[in-house]
């Protein structure tokens, strides 16, 4: 079987409570459908990251698209996944730039340094992996861990819509009737429409808002005068890297979360499809680490497997990697697209945070999948402790330093995961 050879089935199968495994396809037109899906599912953290870091958005777009084709291509096209902005670098990225927060990163050159430094580490990393195998992985994170690990990964953002997308009363009410809507849409409707329950929910309260606003002055009216200005086309802002030995330092130890990012989204996938993708890990590991230095070269910010399309696979139960090459194609003309930018940015961040709370919850209940999938036993005293405690670290993002590194949430309950299986595991 070939890289670019699907197996078309009819969607008739979802129906019947089938999924669409990663060697699968939908017919051509649902599969382009669901690419533009996973696009606006990615979209708003792909953006956020590096608005947050000073970063062009476009470039972050446009390399998200090329970074998913190179992770495609080193996989073989057996893994389905979405490359986007990295929120593990927005962190050390500041500490390295001293960017202050507002408007375009002076410094970005550095961040770009210790950004390509990280991507060659953790390509490395796939590299032994691709020699000495996963079996290690397996004992280190068996599915209690890896079952925590994800459902963390939902968790730990839960915070960014809830108290980053909602400036008002009015907003919060708003991000109620987006994820009603996206819920209404799930439960009640059939066939395409159920499966585009993200684009739909998203199209129907932006509807909602502009009434409410526009219409009748609630809250803040949707401002589409930028659209109208944008250019079609254009060049994003493309920047160099500098490679100076402290951004490096400060940078590289990233790689130990994107690791464990790829690694808890491969366990996911597995679990939700039932196809053992643990021998594509070293070669997952090698894409990502290459598509993050090709970004990094660009202006571009790290890119990791992104979890907000674990949550609309899990939703939908498409796992064809097709879906992922037309939303990787999708991604590389919108980079080059100013209009499409300005599109974006007249979502109201209300409907953004709504769609954002109904896609990390999705995350964390793979993560949960996973325990009742593989039988884990709660009963069982390491079991029990092991998930309690990397549930609140996680969620409440406890941050360890290390000198000037700092280990935030999703990190440490990661890491606190492993350490502490491997400390009560007392099986001779």
């Amino acid at each position: 079987m070939g890289m670019l050879d699907w197996t078309e089935k009819s969607s008739a199968v979802l129906g019947q409570g089938g999924v669409i495994g990663p060697d699968e396809r939908l017919p051509w037109p649902q599969t382009a459908l669901m690419g533009v899906q996973h696009v606006i599912a990615m979209f708003g953290a792909t953006v956020l990251a590096p608005l947050l870091m000073g970063f062009d958005p476009n470039i972050a777009i446009l390399m998200s698209g090329i970074g998913t084709l190179i992770f495609f291509v080193v996989t073989g096209g057996k893994v389905p996944s979405y490359l986007g902005s990295s929120f593990a670098f927005i962190g050390v990225v500041i500490a390295a730039t001293g960017y202050a927060g507002k408007g375009p990163n002076a410094n970005i050159g550095v961040a770009l340094g210790g950004i390509i430094a990280c991507g060659a580490v953790y390509a490395a990393i796939g590299a032994l992996v691709q020699v000495v195998g996963t079996r290690w992985i397996e004992r280190v994170m068996p599915p209690v861990v890896t079952g925590a690990v994800v459902a963390v990964i939902g968790l730990n953002l839960a915070g960014i819509p809830i108290k980053n997308m909602a400036a008002s009363n009015f907003d919060s009410w708003m991000q109620v009737v987006t994820f009603v809507s996206v819920a209404l849409v799930a439960v009640m409707t059939r066939g395409m429409l159920q499966r585009l329950l993200i684009l739909i929910g998203l199209i129907i309260s932006s509807l909602i808002y502009a009434l409410l606003t526009n219409g009748l002055g609630l809250g803040k009216p949707i401002d589409l005068s930028g659209i109208s200005t944008a250019d079609w086309f254009g060049l994003p802002g493309f920047a160099a890297p500098v490679f100076t030995a402290n951004a490096m330092l400060l940078i590289v130890p990233v790689v130990v979360i994107l690791v464990a990012e790829n690694l808890g989204h491969i366990k996911a996938v597995t679990a939700m499809t039932g196809k053992n993708l643990d021998v594509y890990m070293g070669r997952a590991f090698i894409g990502d680490g290459i598509a993050t230095m090709v970004s990094g070269s660009a202006g571009g910010t790290g890119v990791t497997t992104y979890a907000e399309n674990i949550g609309v696979m899990a939703a939908t139960k498409i796992y064809s990697t097709a879906v992922f090459v037309f939303a990787a194609l999708i991604a590389v003309v919108l980079g080059f697209s100013p209009k499409f930018g300005a599109l974006i940015q007249a979502i109201p961040l209300p409907v953004m945070g709504g769609v954002s709370i109904v896609v990390f919850g999705l995350i964390a209940v793979a993560g949960a999948r996973i325990w009742v999938v593989n039988k884990v036993d709660f009963s069982d005293n390491k079991n029990l402790l092991v998930a309690a405690i990397t549930l609140v670290l996680g969620t409440g993002d406890f941050t360890l330093k290390f000198g000037q590194f700092a280990l935030g949430g999703i990190g440490t309950a990661t890491f606190g995961a492993i350490l502490l299986y491997a400390l009560l595991d007392r099986r001779k």
